[in-house]
């Protein structure tokens, strides 16, 4: 007969599941709070539906109400066969999960002032109901509500893992938007969305080539950067903005490229601008916020885009750049550990944000509860 399983919510696992502006899929991973460490990973692609209803509904439309809500339907039960998956994968009984961590999906992104809001589409309830474990989600709103930027909430779950106690260290989520922790020697943690990581690129080949993503940047280093495009891109006033911040696709979208292109550009040429514009934004952040840094941590689906990354390393001299995999955290799994991790917090009464990187009035706990 099998033990019954812990009561302390520091011994049980959680379940993080996060799937992110890039589009790509659901990753799902079982997570050890106590020791901080990903015990099993789970990947399931959106099927192409689903993802073209996604992306439309970054933008405004028809019927969006009911548009969005079956959506929300669709990534719920995304997420419980992620969650199946990764329970059988493990050998894990649902009834030795603490909670799932969940995020939704991100469909608009306009925090700040009276009016500001985020939203994340996901119906905890059915997810709950078919997953059979307690679900925490919406993780983004209380912070907006309380005056903050809703994001990033990683940079906490960065300072958990990869922070040093002697050193300034920085970690950049290459993503659909790029974001960048900062997490400095004497216990100070900064971060902010700065700009565009994937989303333009991935985007901008899946019309032209009609693929999901650029394999390791191949395309794009076959192309030769504008530099008359790269200034007009870089014009944007998002990048001198001051942190706070944090950004999406209700910005960096087609029609912000379009804007912007010239006649007789070749695609290629455009693609490699593109990257271009992902390193130089992420690269003059760091330079801006923490010149000091020596060690810069990559992680999601842009730390996999070996072009992306040797252009970082050039622009950052003096700087080892280096994936979250070499620290022991595979760069797919880094975003879902995190909301693991925010999961945990919100069930042992933890705050889970930063006011010093959102912006927020005070420290808040995140999220809301689906009871199994």
């Amino acid at each position: 007969m099998a033990s019954p399983p812990p009561t302390d919510p520091d011994r049980r696992p959680y379940i993080g599941l996060m799937s992110g502006t890039s589009l790509d899929g659901i990753d799902g991973v079982l997570f050890d709070a106590q020791a901080l460490v990903v015990t099993g990973h789970v990947h399931a692609p959106f099927s192409p539906a689903l993802r073209d209803e996604l992306l439309a509904l970054n933008t405004p439309g028809d019927n969006e109400l009911h548009r969005a809500a079956l959506a929300a339907n669709a990534v719920a039960r995304g997420y419980a066969d992620v969650v199946a998956q990764l329970l059988e994968a493990t050998g894990t009984r649902r009834d030795e999960v603490a909670a799932i961590g969940a995020h939704g999906q991100t469909v608009r992104h306009r925090p700040g002032g009276f009016d500001g809001y985020t939203t994340q589409l996901l119906n905890g309830a059915l997810l709950a109901e078919q997953a059979g474990i307690d679900v925490v989600c919406d993780l983004r709103s209380r912070d907006v509500a309380a005056g903050g930027q809703g994001a990033p909430l990683v940079p906490a779950f960065h300072r958990a893992v990869f922070a040093a106690p002697d050193a300034d260290v920085a970690a950049l989520n290459l993503g659909g938007i790029g974001n960048l922790s900062l997490l400095f020697a004497d216990g100070r943690t900064g971060g902010f969305d700065c700009g565009p990581a994937n989303c333009l690129m991935d985007g901008w080949i899946a019309s032209h080539r009609g693929l999901a993503y650029d394999t390791g940047g191949a395309w794009a280093a076959t192309g030769q950067v504008l530099p008359e495009l790269l200034t007009a891109l870089l014009a944007e006033p998002f990048f001198t903005l001051p942190p706070p911040k944090s950004t999406g696709r209700d910005l960096f979208h087609p029609a912000w490229l379009q804007a912007r292109l010239k006649p007789g550009q070749r695609p290629e040429d455009v693609q490699a601008t593109l990257l271009e514009l992902s390193a130089r934004t992420a690269a003059d952040a760091l330079k801006a916020q923490m010149p000091q840094a020596r060690t810069l941590i990559a992680c999601g689906g842009g730390a996999r885009n070996g072009a992306l990354m040797r252009r970082l390393a050039e622009l950052l001299p003096g700087v080892q750049v280096q994936s979250s995999a070499d620290r022991g955290l595979p760069v797919d799994q880094v975003e879902a550990a995190a909301f693991a991790w925010l999961a945990h917090c919100f069930v042992t009464h933890q705050p889970g944000n930063l006011p010093a990187v959102t912006g927020a009035a005070g420290r808040r706990r995140l999220g809301a509860l689906y009871p199994a």
